[in-house]
């Protein structure tokens, strides 16, 4: 006999290359072509790349020498976070028109429990492609969404139609689908566990669901147990819209390697500038701050230091940040420095009661 899985009807909504996207709609000679947002310095990083220059093999994360290697033509543009955020606006109202269960992950995309909506409609299926419909109507964007019982499935989902696509799991078909799919996909298999997976045998959902949880939690450790529940379709997490920022922080990446601590004093006292203005805007404190380190080798190392009191001025960051700095030797020069600040003082907010319901028909999803 099947185990029954929990049913809610849960969409994730994620824009289509939203940076570039957007800096393609703003200035149409740049459309078709392949675009990356980022600085195309030697130092230079993409943040993100069209749809065009990812078919040379261009993403984000990538340096941006390693990018023009791929695409001589490649062209860059800065980022513009206001007008990105003026455009999520708008794409967040459409989602509320809909529900209020709305959880964003980041400026591009969100999560939607529409299992009982403001519209009064049972399909979420029809639901994201009017919602995909409304963005596009609005912004000039598309925009591709997954559907289905959890926010794992539907975020997994939401990949595969892209781009300006979307995929719907109903409950009958979130196992078979999970077992078909290439462990590369699965939300939370990053490049590493990825290879990692592959040494061990474990090709798709169906090789995984194969291990035991001890084998998985012997050989991946917490998040073992995490992909023995998922490649079964549990996932427990809500869609919550109070989700409470657990840091806050700011980082530089410097055109030239740094190995003078005096230098590296200077670029923090900026640094701690900037986190103490975002902290006054999020209107938070922190207690935990943690000074992070990357080397021109590109090891990265983090030391941190607990307050008994929370605090939000530059002034005690950077003295903290001092302390941590001469804490120990540098190892090499310095590429990055960051500060965060962590435990925060935000309180977690209780979001709305989700109650669990079936879907009566299958239609419905």
């Amino acid at each position: 006999m099947k185990e029954k899985l929990p049913i809610r009807k849960i969409i994730h909504v994620d824009m289509d290359a939203f940076y570039a996207s957007v800096a393609q709609l703003d200035n149409p000679e740049l459309q078709g072509k392949p675009v990356a947002v980022g600085g195309s310095s030697k130092r230079g990083v993409i943040s993100a790349a069209s749809y065009e220059a990812r078919n040379y093999g261009v993403r984000s994360a990538m340096s941006s020498m390693l990018a023009i290697k791929l695409c001589p033509d490649l062209i860059f543009v800065k980022s513009d976070f206001k007008r990105y955020k003026e455009i999520s606006n708008i794409v967040r109202n459409i989602f509320y028109e809909y529900t209020e269960l709305v959880e964003p992950l980041s400026l591009d995309e969100a999560y939607l429990d529409v299992t009982e909506n403001k519209k009064g409609n049972p399909s979420a299926t029809m639901i994201a492609n009017e919602i995909r419909k409304k963005i596009y109507e609005k912004t000039g964007l598309n925009a591709s969404a997954g559907i289905s019982i959890n926010k794992f499935v539907a975020k997994v989902a939401s990949d595969i139609n892209k781009p300006n696509g979307q995929k719907t799991v109903p409950p009958e078909e979130v196992i078979s689908f999970l077992e078909e799919l290439d462990i590369k996909k699965f939300y939370g298999v990053g490049k590493v566990t990825q290879k990692k997976m592959y040494r061990l045998g474990i090709y798709t959902g169906k090789d995984l669901k194969a291990k035991t949880k001890e084998y998985l939690s012997e050989h991946f450790g917490k998040s073992g147990r995490y992909y023995y529940h998922v490649v079964r379709g549990k996932h427990t997490s809500i869609v919550s819209p109070t989700r409470t920022r657990k840091s806050l922080a700011a980082e530089r990446t410097f055109n030239e390697n740094i190995t003078s601590e005096i230098f590296m004093i200077e670029r923090l006292t900026d640094i701690a500038i900037e986190v103490e203005k975002r902290l006054l805007k999020s209107k938070v404190a922190g207690k935990t701050i943690t000074l992070k380190i990357k080397y021109s080798d590109f090891t990265l190392q983090t030391r941190s230091k607990t307050l008994p009191y929370f605090i939000s001025s530059k002034d005690v960051i950077l003295d903290t940040v001092k302390e941590l700095l001469f804490q120990s030797q540098m190892k090499d020069s310095v590429r990055l420095l960051g500060i965060s600040l962590s435990n925060l003082n935000t309180e977690k907010g209780k979001p709305k009661e989700q109650k669990e319901v079936a879907v009566q028909l299958k239609f419905d999803f």
